[in-house]
């Protein structure tokens, strides 16, 4: 029979203690504000809390008063644009960080099957295309995604082989590829995924069986410009 010290350890998780993914995909969080007064309170009391100060001391901190503090918190008032800014500068966030729930826009790109943008990339050629799946700029989690259905109908003397920023995942539809990613090769078939740092010289390196077909996910920082 096992002691109670020993019923109660727990398998310790992997990567040092801490949980493999930081955020819960299945997470719903609130739903955007639709009254200004209210989006405007909901993030004034969110960077307070983040900072870890009382309502007590933004007021002493802003010179604005506790009832006054109290109705903007609670969405009751429309706050002047003087008193904004004083809650900007003791809180140390841009005046327009208080209307971000209020008018940040969260935008969809639904692609009919067949009506993919086809488009010429660096390794297009005759054989090869290349189907822009979606594309939302200037989004709120600042990172560029462009999918790709890429179709390979024809064998080729030359592979093109892609460098650039971010990461890239593929994930094979039909047919069979040798992928090159660096020095090493990867025998893709229908199923198969490959997620890789895009730095590092990549591209089909041996097309095996036609037609072949696979997603090509790629995605990097959107305040640069890929090359």
């Amino acid at each position: 029979m096992k002691s109670n010290h020993e019923a109660e350890k727990q398998p310790e998780p992997a990567h040092g203690g801490r949980a493999p993914f930081s955020q819960d995909p299945h997470a719903v969080r609130e739903p955007k504000e639709n009254n200004l007064e209210m989006a405007i309170g909901h993030e004034v009391r969110a960077y307070r809390k983040k900072l870890g100060i009382t309502v007590t001391d933004l007021a002493a901190a802003t010179g604005i008063s506790l009832g006054m503090l109290s109705k903007i918190e609670n969405g009751n008032i429309s706050p002047s644009l003087t008193t904004l800014q004083s809650l900007s500068r003791a809180l140390g966030v841009p005046l327009t960080a208080f209307f971000r729930r209020y008018e940040e826009p969260r935008n969809a790109v639904f692609v009919k099957a067949g009506q993919g943008v086809e488009l010429e990339r660096r390794g297009t050629r005759a054989g090869h295309q290349y189907n822009l799946l979606g594309h939302i700029d200037n989004n709120t989690s600042g990172v560029i995604v462009e999918p790709y259905l890429i179709t390979l109908t024809a064998d080729s003397d030359v592979f093109p082989t892609f460098q650039h920023e971010g990461m890239e995942f593929l994930y094979m539809l039909e047919g069979e590829v040798i992928y090159r990613h660096g020095d090493q090769l990867f025998q893709m078939q229908p199923g198969d995924s490959l997620f890789f740092d895009a730095d590092a010289p990549h591209g089909p390196e041996q097309l095996v069986k036609l037609p072949s077909r696979y997603l090509s996910i790629i995605s990097y920082p959107q305040q640069n410009s890929r090359g």
